[in-house]
């Protein structure tokens, strides 16, 4: 008995071992810098990403989801899973400037452009075609231009009520590649969050009376300064009583002329998501 529950033991013990010997993760790091047209409710940007392929197997494409279409009409997943839902077809019967959309796309890899196209049945995701193969362990750095028209916020969550902004899920992100294959996958209002892990820079240009909150740590000391100087008009009460409904009925004040460019960077984390509104009221405090 002893004999047989050590053999046990020992199978488990290496059996497991193995198993995480084989184990892999790809890695996406993104350098991104984006301008807020907060008159027209426009991104315009520019994202370089590099991929490192730690797979087993020689890639010849990646898919890229390109989720801002989803709000572009009632050909999207989004779009059939509201009504479905709900019974209401808010990207068909629904004003223009509610929808939204990604545009003004060019990759290129390592600087060289590259073929891509659309998915033959999502519209917010591409495909694109490698122009070498990419090898276990090798890595190249895809870029592109983009614009975002940010729809209403009345749909999902990438979206702006007025001036104020709910910025996930906006860039061109890679599907994952994982022992299963590829997992290309339409946006969807539950579930599209299975997505590769790296690291983020991202530097946001904006009116300078909006504040901020983002993925990751912020890097710009005037722009901490700013809320500093915020939060003192503020001073952290916890007995204190906050109406969140009262602030979101007060009128958005007119945005500033200049602009501020501010910049985060995070290590580690699969996504990147911020949000911007004139009217934050900034809180400061510690906790351990």
């Amino acid at each position: 008995m002893t004999k047989t529950l050590s053999l046990l033991v020992a199978t488990l013990f290496f059996g497991a071992t193995f198993s995480q010997a084989k184990y892999w993760q790809q890695e996406v790091n993104y350098t991104i810098k984006v301008r807020l047209d907060d008159k027209n409710h426009m991104l315009h940007a520019f994202e370089s990403f590099e991929y490192i392929n730690n797979s087993p197997n020689t890639l010849d494409k990646i898919y890229i989801h390109l989720w801002p279409n989803a709000y572009q009409d009632k050909g999207s997943a989004l779009a059939k899973q509201i009504y479905e839902l709900s019974n209401k077809d808010i990207l068909h019967f629904g004003a223009l400037e509610d929808r939204g959309f990604i545009d003004s796309l060019d990759f290129k890899i390592n600087g060289t452009a590259a073929k891509w196209e659309f998915h033959p049945k999502h519209m917010d995701i591409a495909i694109l075609h490698l122009n070498q193969p990419l090898a276990p362990g090798q890595r190249m750095t895809v870029s592109t231009p983009f614009r975002v028209k940010i729809p209403s916020g009345k749909i999902s969550r990438l979206g702006h009520i007025g001036d104020s902004y709910q910025i996930t899920q906006w860039y061109p992100k890679p599907a994952v590649y994982d022992h299963k294959g590829w997992h290309p996958m339409p946006y969807l209002n539950q579930g599209e969050f299975y997505s590769e892990f790296g690291s983020f820079d991202v530097t946001i240009e904006l009116p300078k009376n909006y504040v901020v909150g983002a993925t990751g740590d912020l890097q710009t000391a005037s722009e901490m300064a700013f809320l500093d100087s915020l939060a003192a008009l503020n001073p952290l009460d916890q007995n204190a009583k906050f109406d969140a409904k009262s602030m979101g009925k007060t009128a958005f004040p007119e945005s500033e002329k200049e602009f501020k460019t501010i910049r985060y960077i995070q290590s580690n984390v699969h996504d990147f998501a911020w949000f911007a509104d004139k009217r934050y009221r900034v809180l400061k405090g510690e906790v351990e």
